[in-house]
C-alpha cells in the first residue's frame, strides 16, 4: 500500500516527527459491527479473501461452524460462533466478526522497532508495510486482541488493512459491501458511535437485552472497529473479546523507562570515555612489550 495515498500520522520505530503532520486534517473512519443482526453467513470472509487476493489455505473444522479456530496470516477476517446460555436457561448464538480493531493507540505500532513497518494514517487505519518488516514478532506480542499473524516461510506479519486501497478512493471496505443483513456499517467514527448508540438503546428498550451496549474500549484509546453487543457488560462470551484491553505493560516498559535508561547509560558511557581520554590520553605501549622477533630481544 503506497503511503502517498493516505496521510501518515504515526510510524513505527521512527525518530522525530512525521513530515507534514501539523497540516494533516482528516476525519477518523470506523467500521460498526452489529452482532445482533449477524447471521454468520461468512460472506464477509469470502469478500475479504477475494479482494485482497489472499492465498488459499486449508480450513480446519472443529466442533463448531467456524471456518478455522483463529485468524491467520492469509485469513484476516473470521466469523466466530459462540453458543451462549442466557440467565433463563435458553440458548442463543453469538456471532462476532473478528479482525484487526485498528486501535487509536495501537500496541503493535508501539512495540515495533522497525522504521516504517507499521504506520497509522490520519484517518485512524493501522497498516503493515511488509517490505519494512524485520520479522521480530514484537507486534504480535503488543496486540491485546491477538490479531497479527506471521507467515512462517517469509517471516512477515499480516492482518486486516481495513481495505486502505478502497478507502483511499472513497469506497467502503469489501466486507461491508458483501453483508446481506446490513449488520456492517462504515463511516466517520462520530457517525458510527451515534448509530451504535441508537441501536443499543433500541435493544434495551424494545428487546430483552437490558445490558446491550457499544464496545469501544478506552484502554487502547478507542478502536476503529466497534461492536453493538447484546451484553456489553460481558464481552468475553463473544469469542474471548477482552473486557478492558490495554497495551501490554512489557511494551510500555521497554519502549518507555527502559529505553530512556538505556539511552542515559549509552550517553554516560561515551562521556566517561571522553573524560578518560582527556585525563590519561591515548594508551601507550610499554617498551618491554615490544619485541624484535623470534629471539625475543628488546628493541
Amino acid at each position: 500500500m503506497s503511503q502517498a495515498i493516505l496521510r501518515v500520522q504515526k510510524i513505527s520505530g521512527h525518530a522525530g516527527s512525521v513530515p507534514g503532520e501539523d497540516t494533516q486534517r482528516e476525519y477518523t473512519v470506523c467500521k460498526l459491527i452489529d452482532t445482533t443482526t449477524c447471521i454468520g453467513c461468512k460472506a464477509c470472509e469470502v469478500a475479504c479473501m477475494e479482494w485482497n487476493d489472499l492465498p488459499f489455505g486449508e480450513t480446519v473444522f472443529g466442533n463448531t461452524y467456524q471456518t478455522m479456530p483463529e485468524t491467520r496470516w492469509n485469513y484476516w477476517n473470521l466469523i466466530l460462533f459462540n453458543e451462549h446460555e442466557r440467565e433463563d436457561g435458553s440458548l442463543m448464538w453469538l456471532m462476532r466478526k473478528n479482525q484487526c480493531m485498528h486501535c487509536a493507540e495501537p500496541g503493535c505500532l508501539a512495540a515495533c522497532p522497525a522504521d516504517g513497518a507499521i504506520v497509522q494514517y490520519t484517518n485512524g487505519i493501522v497498516d503493515f508495510q511488509q517490505a519494512n518488516c524485520i520479522g521480530c514478532g514484537y507486534c504480535i506480542t503488543g496486540c491485546p486482541f491477538d490479531i497479527p499473524k506471521m507467515n512462517p516461510k517469509t517471516h512477515r506479519v499480516f492482518k486486516c488493512t481495513l481495505c486502505t486501497d478502497r478507502v483511499s478512493e472513497g469506497l467502503e471496505p469489501a466486507c461491508i459491501k458483501s453483508c446481506p443483513t446490513g449488520c456492517l456499517h462504515f463511516g466517520s467514527k462520530d457517525d458510527m458511535l451515534e448509530l451504535a448508540g441508537n441501536r443499543s438503546k433500541q435493544l434495551r428498550e424494545h428487546s430483552n437485552f437490558p445490558n446491550a451496549g457499544v464496545y469501544d474500549p478506552p484502554g487502547v484509546g478507542g478502536t476503529g472497529v466497534i461492536y453493538v453487543l447484546h451484553d456489553a457488560s460481558n464481552p468475553e462470551v463473544y469469542g474471548g473479546l477482552p473486557k478492558n484491553p490495554r497495551v501490554p505493560w512489557s511494551v510500555k516498559l521497554w519502549k518507555g523507562p527502559l529505553k530512556w535508561l538505556g539511552n542515559v547509560a549509552m550517553v554516560g558511557g561515551l562521556i566517561g570515555l571522553f573524560v578518560h581520554y582527556l585525563r590519561y590520553g591515548p594508551k601507550e605501549r610499554e617498551e618491554e612489550d615490544l619485541v624484535s622477533g623470534p629471539g625475543g630481544g628488546k628493541t
